[in-house]
């Protein structure tokens, strides 16, 4: 059949099924179950409008149990039994088989690196390109540039970044933007200025942002006072500022091995099969598609604070510095927290990057990767069903606590 006509007859079929329900529901509740007549119409029909708000729920319900409850409760039965004795249950074996394999714990680290790295570099970047963007003449252009990843999907995004990192022989045209630029360097004034000095200030720019922020997170502690949430929110606080100091801890030491590390100029380098690097290369994909998401949404936050504090502020002599950081940034706190956590719900999942750019190997393994691996290649479905368990208790605190976040906005 035509894929058009199949859309078509779709859509009629979707729509009239629902016309349908609604219209055949009500008419059976009022005309059969609760008829509005005889001596009981008055009670009848206060007891069909109780019941009608559930008729209209009803659909929304019945599919996030078919789509949702179901796929979980099934899902953690199954990381419970064992395929190869016919489904027989075993209890935490699974689990404990999942927690004795290296991969499991590489895929989990990795996932870990990339929930400190990823969240902060969108939403640094997203706030950056929204304060800049707002500034300019043409910042609507700029932003539809910037916002343009987003309608790249992550295995298309994957393929493009795979062939930047490409590497072909010395001898032969580099098609890979990465190796074609790495090959211009050869020691020389250049080399030290774009292969250590600029990295070294980007390190160190890093290190400043997120030790502000963890700062910002952990000051109401040290000073006692109710702020952004207050004492209720300690563990999660002392965990941001815990993040914060491991990441200044890594990129400073990072800085050293900027200037003692051996490059090897005239080689093409085949980057994504260099461990603890090609993590972070496969990482700029994500970061450089939610940029523009985190840009959006705090772009709007930025608009929407009061003109009067900006202007108090540069009467009483604040610096642009001291207007961002001290002003603008702690009114839309509670946006950037909004994007840090739906950006790390992402990135909890992430799969097609992985899958599309390495499949796992040189210790890029990541948890939604090794749950396909053992799902559908090793046909493992009890440790495939406890890996994606996993996931799911990683990713639910983090949705509650945006959900909550959420909700307490708007109130």
């Amino acid at each position: 059949m035509n894929p058009a006509l199949l859309g078509l007859m779709t859509i009629a079929l979707g729509v009239g099924g629902c016309v349908l329900y609604f219209w055949g529901s009500n008419q059976i509740l009022d005309k059969v179950i609760f008829p509005a007549k005889g001596p009981e119409a008055g009670r009848n029909i206060n007891r069909a409008n109780q019941v009608r708000p559930w008729l209209f729920l009803f659909p929304a319900i019945f599919a996030l149990g078919l789509y949702l409850a179901y796929p979980v409760f099934e899902t953690l039965r199954l990381s419970l039994t064992d395929r190869d004795a016919g489904g027989a249950f075993v209890g935490l074996a699974n689990y404990n088989q999942m927690m004795a394999e290296p991969k499991f714990w590489e895929a989990l680290r990795n996932n870990m690196l990339w929930l400190i790295v990823v969240p902060a570099a969108s939403t640094a970047f997203g706030l950056l390109a929204a304060q800049l963007t707002d500034r300019i003449k043409w910042g609507a252009a700029a932003k539809s540039l910037i916002f343009m990843p987003m309608a790249i999907s992550f295995v298309g995004a994957g393929v493009i970044f795979k062939l930047v990192y490409e590497a072909r022989p010395a001898d032969q045209g580099q098609i890979g933007v990465l190796n074609a630029v790495w090959l211009q360097f050869e020691g020389g004034i250049g080399s030290f200025l774009f292969l250590q000095l600029l990295p070294a200030i980007m390190l160190l720019s890093f290190a400043a942002i997120v030790a502000y922020v963890g700062w910002i997170f952990v000051r109401p502690i040290a000073e006692s006072k109710e702020r952004g949430g207050g004492k209720g929110y300690v563990p999660l606080r002392l965990f941001v500022g815990a993040a914060a100091l491991y990441l200044v801890y890594l990129s400073l030491s990072s800085l050293i091995g900027v200037f003692t590390f051996d490059y090897p100029y005239g080689q093409p380098q085949t980057w994504l099969t260099i461990p603890f690097w090609n993590s972070f290369l496969l990482m700029v994909v994500l970061i450089w598609i939610q940029t523009g998401f985190a840009m959006v949404i705090l772009s709007a936050a930025l608009r929407g604070i009061p003109e009067e504090t900006v202007e108090a502020a540069i009467i009483d002599g604040a610096n642009p510095f001291q207007i961002f950081f001290k002003i603008k940034v702690p009114q839309i706190m509670g946006t950037i927290v909004v994007v840090w956590t739906t950006i790390t719900i992402v990135v909890l999942k992430v799969f097609d990057i992985v899958f599309a750019m390495t499949n796992g190997q040189w210790e890029t393994q990541v948890l939604a990767n090794y749950m396909y691996d053992k799902m559908f290649r090793a046909n493992d479905w009890g440790v495939g069903s406890a890996s994606a368990i996993i996931i799911m208790l990683l990713v639910t605190p983090i949705l509650v606590w945006n959900v909550y976040n959420a909700r307490k906005e708007m109130k």
